[in-house]
């Protein structure tokens, strides 16, 4: 009975360390791919991560989810670019877009909404103690912002609700490349944080102002395969779709007639 006990418990040491190994190699893990000379996006467990290369250091956004991730992404930027990262940018709040910022020096360039650093501060602020409070967005605006670095724009934009309260687009001008974050999953189910503000019916209007914008080709969704102009439009006709069947079957259970209980 006891050999059985020591196999069994040894046999159970193997399988955790092994599930260990797989999730250290699934954080770990970075996928590139080039879209322009200067522009590139790492894919990993998380959101969608831009790379931009200046002259004077590269533009990170979005940070995926761990710390470690976040290290990782600052050394295959590095690589990619040849410079170090001096600006990260966060699309939206939540964890897969920001857990990876602590990766960087405390008192990085960290650019957000306002809104976005209200939700962090509300929702989020246990993940932010000690020395992670360095890479919280020290660097927020309303509406438009804009950074110029190294012969090369990035122009921030607020553009109204949607998978949050406080998500921004990030255009890559010189390269023809907008980053849209949560507003636009590409072949993956949306969520909406109603709770943070977020809203499918005026998620679609944002996704008008979206499509309105002029000087992108390629777009780098929050998750999913980079797409263009008709993935996002493709992405606003399922939420539209969607809207409209809820708001039908609301409309539909608010007019049915209640049914009355018999009597015996």
């Amino acid at each position: 009975m006891k050999k059985f006990l020591i196999r069994t418990l040894l046999l159970l040491l193997v399988a955790v360390a092994g599930i260990a190994i797989y999730g250290y190699q699934q954080v770990a893990m970075l996928d590139s791919e080039s879209l322009t000379d200067d522009v590139s996006v790492l894919f990993g467990m998380g959101g969608n991560v831009a790379v931009l290369r200046t002259e004077r250091g590269s533009v990170i956004v979005d940070t995926m989810t761990f710390r470690m991730q976040g290290e990782r992404i600052r050394e295959e930027a590095e690589r990619l670019t040849g410079r170090e990262a001096v600006v990260v940018v966060n699309t939206h709040y939540h964890g897969d877009h920001t857990h990876g910022n602590p990766g960087f020096p405390a008192g990085t360039r960290v650019v957000a909404t306002k809104r976005t650093r209200e939700l962090l501060d509300a929702f989020d602020a246990g993940s932010w103690s000690g020395g992670a409070a360095g890479t919280l967005p020290n660097e927020t605006f309303d509406t438009n912002h804009e950074i110029a670095l190294g012969g090369k724009t990035v122009r921030a934009s607020y553009l109204g609700r949607g998978h949050t309260s406080g998500d921004l687009v990030a255009l890559f001008v010189e390269d023809r490349v907008l980053h849209a974050g949560g507003l636009v999953f590409n072949h993956r189910y949306p969520r909406i944080d109603l709770e943070a503000g977020g809203s499918i019916e005026q998620w679609i209007g944002t996704l008008d102002r979206v499509l309105a914008m002029e000087g992108y080709d390629r777009v780098i969704p929050g998750h999913g395969a980079v797409t263009d102009r008709e993935g996002v439009r493709q992405f606003q006709s399922f939420l539209r779709e969607v809207w409209e069947q809820v708001s039908a079957a609301v409309r539909e259970n608010t007019c049915a007639s209640p049914v009355q209980p018999r009597r015996s």
